[in-house]
């Protein structure tokens, strides 16, 4: 265990892992969490920028929020982030369903065993020698 000063507040406290800041700052940030995410229940077509002015905000943790895809907006919220691979417009998490399932796909074949190389047998060995029958 290391003592380290909270990112956010400055306080020193006890860090295990994860984000640096301290208990106290990571429970201001849930609570702000859940204020954001009432005010998107209830106001389904509001924009990032909206969000962030009545909830007292930054864009960028709102933005966090729809990376780790803690915050998922309706079908009809003009909210969108753009996939980290391609660009694509999506709702929420990093990447779009077809880099994912390309990214899958990748690593199914990567995980595969190689087949064994086909043996061939050097020219001139018994096998490649022409035989033939007299009768």
């Amino acid at each position: 265990m290391e003592i380290k000063n909270c990112r956010k507040c400055g306080k020193m406290f006890n860090y295990m892992d994860g984000p640096q800041i301290c208990q106290g700052c990571k429970e201001a940030i849930e609570k702000k969490f859940q204020e954001v995410k009432d005010f998107v229940r209830d106001n389904r077509t509001a924009s990032v920028a909206e969000i962030c002015e009545q909830c007292n905000v930054e864009s960028k943790q709102v933005q966090q929020w729809i990376r780790e895809e803690r915050l998922i907006f309706a079908d009809d919220s003009p909210v969108k982030i753009s996939c980290e691979k391609c660009g694509a417009q999506i709702k929420t998490g990093r990447y779009c369903d077809k880099c994912k399932k390309d990214t899958m796909n990748n690593l199914t074949a990567a995980g595969r065993r190689p087949e064994a190389p086909v043996k061939h047998e050097p020219r001139g060995s018994a096998s490649h020698k022409m035989h033939t029958f007299n009768g």
